[in-house]
């Protein structure tokens, strides 16, 4: 579960919803699109407010940056059917997404962090025009390590199991189930974002986890298929990732030929654990992308 480095916004940034042709996405967006516009799809478990930290450093780099919550995913509506949170309905959200924010000009750049990736993928696969680069962020080729596909099963089958429930109730046991499995030696959260961790969970819709997590547990590798879209890709990730090895993404990204980024001090999640490096990072990539 990514944890925002802060939960307030810059002063530069505001949060409202974006109106698409497939509903309204609850979004943080900061910046004028000078040298472009970047799209932002955060991971399973994760929201708009993982990408807090890159609002300020990119909007200053001349990026107008707009980070979405996908739907039933904390603050954006999303219906009670599993079927609406297929890989294919997401990507169809993100290319709704890059419509709505392709009216002030300038290339879009796709960023997709962990599950995000896949969704970015599928999106790519289906339509790469509206994009300019691609940008997958500890995001692999396929499902989830065989580890976290463990975790994920157990997860998925408690919310299964809760189905005769209301989803406030289903989402309130499983949060204090999985708080009880925490290690007793685990770094403590600060009530602020303890608190936000908790409501994050409590507002995304049961359905959307349930469908989700089976996708990062049976994705399959499509990396031949993106390799032959014509478009500027980059692999990012920290220097480990309990995910998706770092070598299997160093190997993703030669059969991409993509570039490739690890950002040091980080782990499953650049953008929140060392956000400055990782907008650098971004702002290079961009900028070589469209000279």
């Amino acid at each position: 579960m990514s944890k925002p480095p802060r939960l307030t916004l810059p002063p530069a940034a505001r949060a409202y919803h974006l109106t698409t042709a497939r509903g309204a996405f609850a979004v943080h967006e900061a910046g004028e699109p000078l040298r472009g516009t970047a799209l932002l799809v955060p991971g399973y478990t994760g929201s708009k407010e993982d990408f807090i930290g890159l609002l300020e450093p990119l909007a200053e780099a001349g990026f107008r940056v707009v980070a979405v919550d996908g739907r039933g995913q904390h603050e954006s509506p999303g219906p009670r059917e599993e079927s609406a949170y297929a890989l294919e309905e997401l990507a169809g959200d993100v290319l709704a997404q890059a419509a709505a924010v392709s009216g002030e000009g300038g290339p879009i750049h796709l960023v997709g962090h962990s599950l995000g990736g896949l969704i970015a993928r599928a999106a790519v696969l289906r339509d790469h025009t509206p994009f300019a680069s691609l940008t997958l962020m500890s995001s692999g080729p396929a499902a989830i390590s065989q580890a976290q596909q463990e975790r994920t099963k157990l997860l998925v089958a408690a919310l299964e199991s809760l189905r005769g429930v209301t989803p406030a109730e289903c989402m309130s046991v499983v949060w204090a189930a999985m708080r009880a499995q925490d290690p007793v030696d685990a770094p403590v959260d600060g009530p602020e974002l303890t608190e936000f961790l908790r409501g994050r969970w409590l507002a995304t819709e049961p359905e959307q986890l349930i469908a989700t997590g089976r996708v990062l547990m049976s994705e399959p590798d499509r990396v031949a298929e993106l390799a032959v879209v014509p478009l500027r890709m980059l692999v990012l990730s920290g220097v480990v990732d309990d995910a998706w090895p770092v070598p299997l993404m160093d190997s993703m990204a030669d059969r991409l030929g993509a570039s490739r980024v690890i950002v040091k001090g980080a782990e499953h999640s650049p953008n929140a654990e060392n956000p400055q490096v990782t907008a650098d990072a971004l702002a290079d990539f961009w900028s070589a992308t469209t000279r």
